[in-house]
């Protein structure tokens, strides 16, 4: 059980920053908005509308353009003969290094297959064998087959256009092509809505609101933070940052996960990248190096399947041993016909870079895919701001621990969605009336120009990518440090700032992700999971099997703690828990 409850303080309402952005022109009242609409915002959308509730989702590109469509392997749960819940818990917290909530944990592999049968329900169309059972697979972590997949390597497309079309069928509000940029919140500093910029399509245009008392970030991820990634290009951490605003606290940012399989397309290439799933080894490829030698061999009992973290690891290894850039993956074993029926979306994005995985070995680097860490909630998605929910890639619900296992992010968006909305009814939440403050009462933040986007770029990937130090964190955060003056003097000075704009509030916000990460990285003085320290290279259980946690000041300054035991906090007073 979670300890009793310590609310760890918010500053007056009136002092969070917020972006500097013009005063909305138009507003709509609900009771619910949820923000992204991938799996886990498309899914409490639809399970707050079938409660009654009137619910709207704002997406940043079009509802079926996040994160969720681009996941290749699929989603796992305890739903082949002879696979348990108690299995797919072990192999959770194994690879989650020692950090994860078992309470958490459990939650996802007991609620999991009864949530996947729900989203089939829905019409989710998974791949199944000659006699109608679900086609399981295995991927790194793994010790069963419990993988259910779609179209071979397509399950993300497949899952986003099931709830898409659910959405669409029960004429739910949505408001595409729209950035939000701050939570509102009322005198008390309970939520309110948000404001959001519509970028020139539908039904609105421009800086906006959305009045209502319980908001849900599913924003997704932030690799864009980093110069290589396989999100897309709208991952830009705008949920941590505007939770961070608000004043929520965020844990574990520390934990990016690197994928160890992405296609190489040279040093320099920057934005997404395309991914090979870890499915590919699933089925049987094998890493090698230039001389075809099979260098995870040893390493781990489970070789090219073991948990992401330390096959990204033992790529670098040997990229470093033998002075090289990348590593390959060897699955021409698998002839034609296996990769055009199982992998035919990998097979194509190859063939598109000029490499052919049927005759030739596939090369693959580890590039940023996944954030552990994010936005603190329990066990019911709620933070530490009264009213704001999160759940997918934005949150930190301890389900991952150090490094998440392949394919549970996905259902942790669906069995955290679910309880969501299941909460906001529960408590009565969204029969309140939010009366938000004038967003003029808070300071504006100001704004870095559009190209600090790839300078942050670059700080953070030379600094804090797959191997750190305290030498390359050191000097990562200086830099970050100079960026943030510069944009605050700058304000200080002549009272001018960046032009408020999608581009200005996208690197606004990926400078506040990547100061928060930085500053955890540093903290941590050992390795664990997906966090490499080369000046550390040792697990330490008895100083470091807690989590860190940060809260971004009124002043714009960090806040910087470590938990006292492995157990997360409470998020709020028990007074507000109802």
């Amino acid at each position: 059980m979670r300890p009793p409850a310590v609310h760890p303080g918010a500053a007056a309402p009136g002092t969070r920053p917020r972006l500097h952005a013009p005063a909305p022109g138009w507003s709509i009242d609900a009771d619910v908005v949820v923000v992204g609409s991938g799996v886990a915002g498309l899914t409490a959308a639809l399970r707050c509308e079938a409660a009654g509730l009137t619910t709207v989702v704002v997406t940043k590109a079009r509802l079926d353009d996040g994160s969720t469509r681009w996941a290749q392997g699929g989603i796992a749960a305890a739903l082949g003969e002879g696979d348990t819940p108690e299995q797919h818990l072990d192999d959770t917290l194994v690879a989650g290094a020692g950090l994860c909530d078992e309470e958490a944990v459990r939650i996802l592999v007991t609620e999991g297959p009864d949530a996947v049968r729900r989203l089939i329900a829905t019409g989710a169309r998974f791949d199944a064998s000659t006699d109608g059972d679900l086609e399981l697979t295995r991927e790194g972590g793994h010790h069963r087959r419990r993988i259910a997949h779609a179209g071979g390597d397509a399950t993300g497309a497949e899952i986003s256009r099931a709830l898409v079309e659910a959405v669409r069928a029960r004429g739910l509000r949505t408001v595409e092509n729209a950035l939000v940029l701050d939570l509102l919140t009322d005198a008390e500093g309970r939520t309110a809505g948000v404001t959001l910029h519509v970028m020139g399509e539908g039904q609105h245009d421009g800086v906006g609101a959305v009045h209502a008392p319980a908001v849900v970030l599913a924003t997704g991820g932030m690799g864009q933070v980093f110069s290589a990634t396989t999100n897309p290009a709208v991952s830009t951490g705008d949920g941590v940052a505007l939770a961070l605003r608000a004043g929520a606290e965020v844990s574990d940012l520390e934990f990016v996960q690197f994928h160890p399989t992405v296609l190489f397309l040279g040093a320099d290439a920057e934005g997404q990248q395309p991914l090979v799933s870890e499915a590919v080894r699933g089925e049987g490829a094998h890493l090698v190096d230039a001389d075809g030698v099979r260098f995870m061999l040893g390493q781990h009992e489970l070789a090219e399947l073991a948990p992401r973290d330390i096959v990204a690891k033992g790529i670098m290894r040997r990229m470093r041993e033998n002075d090289t850039e990348h590593m390959y993956l060897d699955a021409r074993h698998f002839g034609a016909e296996m990769w055009e029926h199982r992998f035919p979306t990998i097979l194509a994005a190859c063939r598109a870079h000029g490499i052919d995985p049927v005759t030739e070995p596939v090369p693959v680097a580890p590039a940023a895919h996944y954030a552990s860490g994010g936005v603190r909630t329990d066990c019911h998605g709620r933070t530490t701001v009264p009213g704001l929910y999160a759940c997918g890639e934005v949150a930190c619900t301890g389900v991952h621990g150090a490094n998440r296992l392949a394919s549970n992010s996905l259902l942790e968006g669906l069995v955290y969605a679910e309880r969501i909305a299941a909460d906001i009814v529960r408590t009565g939440l969204h029969a309140r009336v939010p009366q938000p403050l004038p967003t003029s009462q808070r300071p504006a933040h100001p704004l870095l120009p559009p190209e600090a986007r790839f300078a942050v770029q670059r700080i953070m990937t030379r600094g804090a990518g797959v191997l750190r130090s305290e030498a390359s964190l050191a000097e990562a955060a200086d830099r970050l440090h100079r960026l943030h003056a510069d944009a605050r003097d700058a304000l200080d000075e002549n009272g001018k700032t960046a032009e408020p704009g999608v581009d200005t509030w996208e690197a606004t916000n990926l400078l506040c992700v990547a100061r928060v990460l930085v500053a955890a990285a540093r903290q941590r003085e050992e390795t664990r999971g997906c966090h490499w320290r080369e000046d550390r290279p040792e697990r330490d259980d008895t100083a470091w099997r807690r989590h860190i946690v940060v809260r971004l000041n009124p002043d714009r300054s960090l806040a910087v703690r470590t938990t006292d035991t492995t157990d997360f906090p409470p998020t709020l007073p028990q007074a507000q828990e109802q």
